[in-house]
């Protein structure tokens, strides 16, 4: 199965739509360890579904769900990536569980615009060698 992966940072809401359109996108599975914490309110997790990104999403079809599991909760340390890898490795499947049950096109969404420089290269790399197969929106 086909997943992407999109980062907000530095699009204004309607391109960040056009975007998942243009590829089919059904769920938008959320990987920020604190969604509710967001400079650009369109992206913030509001405490209802009719604000915030939920209510950007419902405009366009598309499904939200957070996925606090696989937030970086080494974001704040030097060698995050290096822990976040070891993470994967130890407790991956049971981390991307929820992932794995959804039947439709879904994408990894978090605020870094490049996948370069965001944890969720690593959580596509993982589904990767689940057998997936990825596409970073940049």
């Amino acid at each position: 199965m086909k997943f992407y992966t999109i980062g907000y940072g530095g699009r204004n809401p309607e391109e960040f739509l056009d975007l998942l359109r243009q590829r089919g996108v059904k769920i938008i599975a959320d990987v920020r360890l604190r969604p509710d914490h967001s400079s650009m309110g369109s992206f913030a997790k509001a405490k209802s579904p009719d604000k915030g990104i939920q209510k950007l999403l419902t405009t366009v079809g598309i499904e939200y769900i957070s996925v606090l599991e696989l937030g970086n909760v080494f974001l704040e340390c030097a060698d995050w990536r290096e822990r976040y890898r070891e993470l994967l490795e130890k407790a991956g499947d049971l981390l991307i569980r929820r992932l794995e049950n959804l039947s439709t096109t879904f994408c990894l969404m978090c605020a870094e615009k490049s996948p370069a420089v965001c944890h969720r290269s690593l959580i596509a790399k993982y589904l990767v060698s689940k057998g997936y197969e990825v596409e970073h929106i940049e």
